[in-house]
């Protein structure tokens, strides 16, 4: 999967003749199969075998082309290759390295891994507090991660998240467990799902607070910055919000149905191993589709009309030269 700026020529058919605009998508975003297929490559989970170096030689092309600088023998494929693993990695607004964890290639291995014992462990306390612990906490990364334009994110705030979704996601599991225990098993079942999407309504929106508070940035079709806007803040977070749980529905919904049948015919009773495995096996099957195509359902570049936005921020944009009548920002993922 290495890319370098001096072997690309090796395997080139015709060197790149033209001007791509790689700071959009290869795929027209316009519509929900080209988002999906932009990010089929952005989350595929082979992404994290690139090495630092192979990471730091896709960024190289990624920065020179933006630059104007001309790359010897570099082909188009070669170059969305670098685009596609330098989105992989880097964040689209602060260009900095994400954390392994906290890239989106790294959904599926670790939220199937997770999921899975959630789905298989939770009927006790303690099993129940551990995972959902667990998966709050590799929530937090990935929230923090995936953020939505260059505001810094206190500690303060950060805590203050990762303690209310990990406090709402166990209240829920343990208050829900509680309540249906003499409810069929597959009920059951489907309370760590439950306590997934309750947090995902406090974790990401208080991971998010400043951009709630101070605005997220806004750009015209040319990319220049025009001002913040709180109500693009709330219209972006509420879309992630919705992804997130969408991704985690397939994984966390149709698993327990199948686990449920497979203990009803007492299988799970003659061969009580392949529980975790199985569940984890087949989380992973749901996520490697559910998670591109969720973060399809919207935009990641979205737009938003500015007769939307605050009427302080209407009046700034009416007052240019040649004032758009929609504008974009970065929802995050």
């Amino acid at each position: 999967m290495g890319i370098s700026v001096t072997d690309v020529n090796s395997n080139t058919v015709q060197a790149l003749t033209h001007r791509v605009n790689i700071d959009e998508p290869r795929w027209d975003q316009g519509t929900y199969w080209g988002r999906a297929r932009h990010f089929f490559v952005t989350t595929n989970p082979l992404n994290l075998l690139c090495t630092s170096t192979e990471l730091d030689r896709a960024k190289e092309i990624v920065d020179r082309y933006r630059k104007g600088e001309s790359i010897p023998n570099l082909t188009e494929d070669e170059l969305w290759r670098a685009k596609n693993i330098y989105d992989s990695a880097f964040h689209p607004d602060t260009g900095e390295k994400m954390v392994l964890i906290g890239r989106m290639s790294a959904q599926v291995p670790m939220n199937m891994t997770i999921t899975g014992c959630m789905l298989t462990f939770y009927k006790t306390t303690k099993a129940v507090v551990f995972w959902q612990w667990f998966n709050q906490s590799f929530n937090a990364v990935v929230n923090y991660s995936n953020r939505s334009g260059d505001s810094p994110i206190s500690v303060q705030q950060l805590g203050t998240s990762y303690v209310l979704a990990t406090g709402g996601a166990l209240v829920t599991a343990l208050g829900l467990n509680s309540m249906v225990k003499r409810a069929p098993a597959l009920i059951g079942r489907m309370v760590p799902f439950v306590a997934v999407a309750a947090a995902n309504c406090v974790n990401i929106p208080m991971m998010r607070m400043q951009e709630l508070t101070e605005g997220i940035a806004i750009v015209d079709d040319k990319g220049e910055r025009l001002g913040y806007s709180k109500t693009a803040a709330q219209t972006g977070i509420t879309a992630v919000v919705l992804s997130r749980i969408g991704m985690a529905s397939p994984g966390m919904i149709l698993p327990p149905i199948l686990m449920d049948r497979l203990e009803k015919r007492g299988t799970l009773a003659r061969y009580p191993f392949l529980g975790a495995p199985l569940q984890v096996l087949l989380c992973g099957f749901c996520l490697t589709f559910a998670t591109p195509m969720c973060c399809a359902l919207f935009p990641q570049k979205s737009s938003i009309a500015v007769s939307r936005l605050e009427p302080e921020l209407q009046e700034r944009i009416r007052k240019l030269p040649s004032p758009p009548d929609v504008v974009y920002y970065n929802k995050g993922l």
